[in-house]
């Protein structure tokens, strides 16, 4: 029985980060984190794109046009949706993981979901290279294994 498994390895990818403006004290540090695992694992600095939008409810629609490019072989989105008092934080939370969902199973490219949504500015710091590490890093990993595991189930392959 064959297992597939995409590997960790970058190099000959292009990958598109999508990062939200909004909250950028904390966007910043998860940016900084996909970036740098992406050149860790192979990725030419050149092979790297960043796109920057104004809040994370901008992101998906952002992703959608790097995603329907061709440029890239996977697309990092990167936000920060801290709750308020309002009802906002429900609105642009839910509406940036349901577009990101979207653009991913429509275009078939790996659109992978790095918005935080947390409660506190703490909770933010801390999974931004914080005590809980950063998702912005992780969020990149999972890029470059998905990228790979596109290519192996794909019928071109």
């Amino acid at each position: 029985m064959p297992e597939l498994c995409g590997s960790s390895e970058g190099a000959g990818l292009r990958v598109c980060v999508v990062v939200s403006r909004w909250n950028s004290f904390v966007t910043g540090k998860l940016l900084s984190g996909a970036v740098a695992a992406l050149l860790q694992r192979g990725l030419a600095d050149e092979d790297i794109t960043v796109a920057h939008v104004p809040g994370a409810f901008e992101v998906p629609t952002a992703s959608r046009w790097a995603a329907e490019s061709g440029r890239f072989d996977a697309v990092v989105c990167l936000g920060a949706v801290i709750r308020g008092e309002t009802a906002h934080f429900e609105y642009v939370a839910g509406g940036a993981a349901e577009g990101i969902a979207r653009v991913a199973l429509d275009t078939g490219v790996p659109v992978i979901f790095g918005v935080l949504t947390v409660e506190t500015v703490e909770q933010a710091l801390s999974r931004a290279g914080g005590k809980d590490g950063n998702k912005g890093e992780e969020a990149a990993l999972a890029a470059i294994e998905m990228a790979n595991l596109r290519r192996l189930l794909s019928p071109r392959a």
